[in-house]
């Protein structure tokens, strides 16, 4: 195994992930550090050993803190998080995209004093913002799918499980729950 790809999976107190999306992950040198620190718990270990003149520790795989940290109650306004509540989705024709191919779009054009906010801001791909273009809706004649609005956390975790990572190691899958099926 590549020692640079064994990152460790970050559990919160109560086993639960950091986070879904992104997946809540350290790499292997700020994992070894923090059980060093005492700050986590190994609950999986890679086969991989590291050494160091006076011991050796196998990589861990899961690690859980030792202390809870609460959630984030209001999730942060960014463009990666609103393309997260559309669920990576252009709001106008329904087709997903990669994150590269999304674009903002406001509902009220920045230029008619259109704000960048939760409730006028929208998930769109290219072809569908220039469409719109400096118009309102009905001047466009488009549709939403739905009204934007500021998400709760909670939901931008239950969104971001729709979407597994490349890489989930075998260890990993007690703790993680996904509504894709987990590779074998």
């Amino acid at each position: 195994m590549n020692i640079v790809g064994s990152p460790a999976l970050v559990l919160n107190a109560d086993f639960q992930p950091l986070s879904y999306f992104p997946l809540s992950l350290w790499s292997w040198q700020d994992a070894v550090k923090a059980v060093f620190l005492n700050r986590v718990n190994i609950i999986s270990e890679y086969d991989t050993e590291v050494h160091s003149p006076s011991m050796s520790i196998k990589l861990p795989s899961v690690i859980s803190l030792k202390e809870y940290v609460p959630h984030q109650r209001s999730p942060a306004f960014t463009r990666f998080n609103v393309f997260l509540r559309d669920n990576f989705t252009c709001q106008y024709c329904l087709k997903r995209y990669p994150v590269k191919q999304l674009t903002f779009d406001h509902l009220i054009p920045k230029s008619r004093n259109g704000k960048t906010t939760w409730q006028n801001v929208v998930s769109a791909c290219t072809i569908c913002n220039l469409k719109k273009g400096n118009r309102v809706l009905s001047e466009a004649d488009m549709n939403l799918v739905k009204y934007p609005g500021k998400p709760a956390a909670s939901e931008l975790q239950k969104n971001g499980r729709k979407f597994p990572p490349n890489y989930l190691h075998k260890s990993w899958r007690d703790y993680l729950y996904w509504d894709s099926e987990l590779e074998s």
